[in-house]
């Protein structure tokens, strides 16, 4: 099995085209909850030339860049005949969820964690070693009543996209992710007066792309997140794993919820996180 077998084809993969706008990928990430969108360029000769990939965090990042063509990473791509333990290896070395699958700068398809873990939760490879040797023992976590906001800053600084969400005593309360992040996040443009030097500072909860230019009123742009609780987005219907149970068994419980990663627990006790990255060593 290689990566054309598992890879979704360019015919299905939706994208955006260079010149556009930060509205084009984000109306595409909040409605497929993907955590980046591939961009193309339309060429002279009626093809197209694959630049990149504009992330969900370069969008919350960035709230002041309209432009796509500044929005756009560099990734590293892949061909449809690699085989899907090299495809491991290079998601493990290069931290990227999607991965573009390109022939002569074209972009024939896009092959994700996702497929990977199908391929796991199918039976390819070694899918029975126990997650308990998988797992990572750092977990990000969170109160329950931190306001959303501070949370995505959170997440943010941890590097990780996801934060187990904790309650008053600190038992599991739920899970919070990006995606619950972005499905609600939006920008919003206005007028400020850069006398302030910041725009709406007695606002705690939103990042300001204002400029001080003197005493002109001049526009600014805002990535807006409600400032209600932690509590009100998460997913509160925790799934769990203990340390004896397989790489398989996890990516079945993966796909059939539609998540990411899930606790490890010992009893009550939280102890790791099994994220789908980590059943990648099942195919290495």
């Amino acid at each position: 099995m290689d990566v054309a077998d598992v890879m979704t084809p360019r015919s299905e993969v939706v994208s955006v085209e260079i010149p556009g706008t930060r509205d084009d990928c984000l109306e595409y990430l909040q409605e497929r909850g993907f955590s980046s969108v591939p961009v193309v360029k339309p060429t002279d000769e009626g093809g197209e030339q694959f630049r990149g990939l504009v992330t969900r965090e370069a969008l919350i990042e960035q709230p002041d860049e309209d432009q796509l063509a500044l929005l756009v990473r560099q990734v590293p791509t892949i061909g449809r005949s690699a085989s899907l333990r090299e495809l491991a290896d290079l998601v493990v070395e290069s931290s990227e969820r999607r991965v573009p699958v390109v022939m002569d700068d074209e972009l024939v398809g896009i092959v994700t964690v996702t497929d990977l873990v199908r391929a796991i939760a199918e039976g390819e490879d070694d899918g029975d070693t126990e997650v308990g040797g998988l797992a990572t023992p750092e977990v990000n976590t969170v109160y329950r009543g931190t306001p959303l906001p501070v949370a995505e800053r959170e997440l943010y600084h941890a590097g990780v996209p996801y934060a187990v969400v904790l309650d008053d005593d600190g038992g599991l309360a739920g899970m919070l992710t990006e995606v619950d992040i972005i499905e609600i996040a939006r920008v919003v443009q206005g007028e400020s007066d850069p006398g302030d030097a910041v725009a709406g500072q007695d606002d705690d909860w939103k990042w300001e792309g204002i400029k001080a230019v003197g005493s002109r009123w001049v526009p600014t742009l805002n990535v807006e997140i409600p400032s209600t609780p932690v509590a009100d987005h998460m997913t509160a219907d925790l799934i769990t794993v203990t340390r004896h149970r397989t790489a398989r068994e996890a990516a079945r419980l993966m796909l059939t919820h539609d998540i990411e990663q899930i606790p490890l627990v010992s009893g009550d006790e939280l102890v790791g996180i099994v994220r789908d990255v980590d059943l990648l060593e099942a195919l290495q």
